[in-house]
C-alpha cells in the first residue's frame, strides 16, 4: 500500500487538476486558498470571464512578441491562477485572511512541473490579501514552502526588484531569453 500524501502534496496535487483548465500556451497554472484545513476558493490561468482566450484566439502575443517569462504581464490576456483564485474568493463574500495558497505550474509543451513562484503583481495581491503562506510545485516534484511574512520583511529591507524568488528565472535561462 502507498503511503499517504502529506496535506501540502495533497493540496497542490488538487491545484494541478484544477490547473488542466487553463487556456494558456505558457504555463498550466493552478492555484488553491486553503483555511482551516478547508478549500475555500480555486482559480487557473486564463482570460477573464466572456472573453476569447488564447487557444480561441489561435496564439500568445507574448510568445509572438518573444517577451521573457515573468515581465510586461500587462499584454498578457490571462489572469494568473494565483489572482483568479482570490478574486473568486472576493466574488463569494469569502476572507482569505490567514489562508494559504497552494500554487501548481506545468509547461503545456513539454508537460514539465515548473517552479511555482507568484509574478510581482501577484505575490502583493497575497501579501494584501493577508494571506499567511505560499507553497508551489518545483521541478524535481516537490514543493517550496515560503512565509509571506517573510516576503513583507524582505520588501521592507531591499526593493522589490531585489526579490530572489521570481517567476520565470529558469525557463528564460532555458529558452535563451537571459544569458
Amino acid at each position: 500500500m502507498e503511503k499517504r500524501s502529506s496535506k501540502e502534496k495533497y493540496y497542490l496535487d488538487i491545484a494541478k487538476a484544477i490547473g488542466r483548465r487553463s487556456t494558456c500556451f505558457r504555463n498550466l497554472g493552478g492555484a488553491i486558498i486553503v483555511r482551516g484545513d478547508q478549500i475555500i476558493s480555486t482559480g487557473y490561468v486564463g482570460a477573464p470571464r466572456k472573453t476569447k482566450d488564447c487557444f480561441e484566439r489561435g496564439g500568445c502575443l507574448r510568445d509572438k512578441l518573444k517577451i521573457p517569462h515573468g515581465r510586461s504581464y500587462e499584454i498578457c490576456r490571462s489572469v494568473h491562477a494565483e489572482m483568479n483564485a482570490i478574486i473568486n474568493a472576493a466574488r463569494a463574500g469569502v476572507s482569505l485572511f490567514g489562508g494559504d495558497i497552494y500554487l501548481y505550474c506545468e509547461d503545456p509543451k513539454t508537460g514539465k512541473t515548473l517552479q511555482a513562484l507568484p509574478c510581482f503583481i501577484c505575490k502583493r495581491m497575497i501579501i494584501n490579501a493577508g494571506l499567511e503562506r505560499f507553497i508551489g510545485s518545483t521541478p524535481d516534484g516537490g514543493l517550496q514552502e515560503y512565509n509571506i511574512q517573510e516576503w513583507i520583511k524582505d520588501w521592507q529591507e531591499k526593493d522589490i526588484v531585489d526579490d530572489k524568488q521570481q517567476f520565470g528565472q529558469i525557463l528564460n535561462k532555458e529558452e535563451g531569453y537571459e544569458k
